[in-house]
């Protein structure tokens, strides 16, 4: 095994494999160290297998509505064994897959405990033997871990974390969620859509806190109209897990308190990131609120040590620390190019109905001092929305008054997830509203309620 490297990286998340795979195509002689399986949280344990089991709760609740098709089937059923085991079929295949991806790029792959002994040395611990692994440039990409309540420990088998989650024997009855942000929220559609009985729980004044507040109020709506029970501005005061069980202590922001059982516990309050056992200790690394200090490319205030993904903070999402890894590596292999031009960074949540944003929210536009123009198209006006069954949602757009440039947009709908990219690329080409009224859009398509949105921020509404 080759000893010394021109990259080292530790951790082979969707930031460290990505990484990898581009220094080894940048010609750099590169090595990915790796203490569990390849791919990291996101592929193993988060974005992909919660999609994998979205798409099962999405199918259950659609064969609920094929009456509203003229369709009757007498009786439909599920196997939970199954649907839980294909979601960990596909995060294995696309584990391979990343195995397959570093092999093809000459990228040596290293199992083991990776920590910074010093600048240009990573010690691996393999099978309590420890190896040294030299390099000029190492880059931590150890990602991060979920938040717990203080003073509580994961011990019960009635309290979850989103590992646990994702893996249950069986649905529970009654399921409280601690946390709506988009995790907690994707669990809450995904629960509720085979019918448990959850409560999501919020300690700010809205669910999905970081979105535009106008869609937080929509998603709000449809998620009680589907059945699931929301309570904001509510803090958990005690939680007690018993036999078979949990009971809670909730208490809301104008001091009333309420004592309730479930089954059940999920806590989503949010992710902080690897930094123990590393090696930080050994350098001069400067963090910042519990995380890595960087510049935007990756370095760190040790000269020769870079780090890329969620170790390095907000925002949490998988194509972000991909980008980051890309970027950190082609300033490895050329520092003279420093910039890469601003980040557009889209942000999705996998509920029934999706979420998706990009850009400034209303509020934080105004809060910035931009004069704007908004425009809004709702799903119901849509031609191809109406023949799925799948009007509910809207389409928000922001424009700066002055440039007509797209500085946000904003969505709830069904697919709207996949529709987002078409405002990432307008933003990243600093598009104008002449721009965009003058794109041609696809008939009958749910994007076309792009188009009409952009239309009605300039008064120019055609279809409401």
């Amino acid at each position: 095994m080759n000893k010394k490297f021109d990259v080292i990286i530790i951790g082979s998340g969707p930031a460290g494999y990505v990484a990898a795979i581009r220094a080894s195509q940048l010609g750099l002689k590169t090595a990915v160290i790796e203490n569990d399986k390849l791919g990291g949280i996101c592929l193993n344990w988060g974005c992909i297998p919660t999609k994998a089991l979205l798409k099962a709760s999405e199918l259950n609740y659609s064969l609920s509505k094929l009456d509203q098709f003229g369709i009757t089937i007498s009786k439909t059923s599920y196997d939970w064994n199954k649907v839980i085991s294909r979601t960990r079929k596909v995060a294995g295949k696309l584990s391979s897959g990343v195995d397959y991806l570093l092999k093809k790029n000459k990228v040596e792959v290293i199992y083991g405990f990776g920590k910074i002994s010093g600048p240009g040395k990573v010690i691996v611990t393999q099978n309590n033997d420890d190896i040294l692994f030299e390099a000029p440039n190492i880059i931590v990409a150890t990602g991060a871990k979920s938040k717990t309540l203080p003073n509580l420990k994961l011990q019960s088998e009635n309290i979850w974390s989103y590992k646990e989650a994702m893996i249950p024997k069986q649905i529970p009855k009654k399921l409280l969620i601690i946390g709506a942000g988009a995790i907690g929220v994707e669990f809450a559609s995904f629960y509720n859509d085979f019918n448990c009985e959850v409560v999501l729980v919020e300690l700010q004044n809205k669910i999905l806190p970081s979105e535009d507040q106008e869609i937080s109020d929509i998603a709000r709506k449809l998620f009680e109209k589907s059945g699931i029970n929301i309570l904001t501005n509510t803090k958990v005061s005690n939680l007690e897990s018993y036999n078979k069980g949990i009971s809670v202590l909730l208490e809301s922001s104008d001091g009333k308190k309420i004592k309730k059982s479930f089954d059940k516990c999920i806590l989503a309050i949010g992710i902080e990131a690897n930094v123990e056992n590393i090696g930080l200790e050994n350098l001069n690394i400067k963090l910042e609120d519990g995380r890595i200090k960087t510049d935007e490319c990756g370095l760190t205030s040790q000269p020769g040590v870079f780090a890329i993904g969620d170790v390095t903070g907000s925002p949490w999402l998988a194509h972000k620390a991909s980008h980051e890894g890309i970027r950190c590596v082609e300033y490895i292999n050329n520092p003279s190019i420093k910039s890469h031009g601003k980040l557009v960074i889209p942000a999705c949540t996998y509920s029934r109905p999706q979420i998706a944003s990009v850009g400034l929210s209303e509020g934080d536009a105004l809060k910035n001092g931009y004069k704007i123009k908004i425009g809004k198209f709702p799903l119901k006006a849509n031609g191809k929305a109406l023949a799925t069954e799948s009007s509910e949602g809207l389409i928000k757009t922001i424009f700066r008054e002055d440039s007509g440039e797209i500085i946000g947009a904003h969505m709830i709908g069904s697919d709207v997830t996949e529709l987002i990219s078409s405002f990432c690329i307008a933003m990243q080409l600093e598009a104008t509203e002449e721009e965009l009224i003058n794109v041609i859009f696809p008939h009958p398509t749910i994007s076309e309620s792009l188009h009409e949105s952009i239309l009605n921020a300039y008064g120019r509404s055609i279809h409401i």
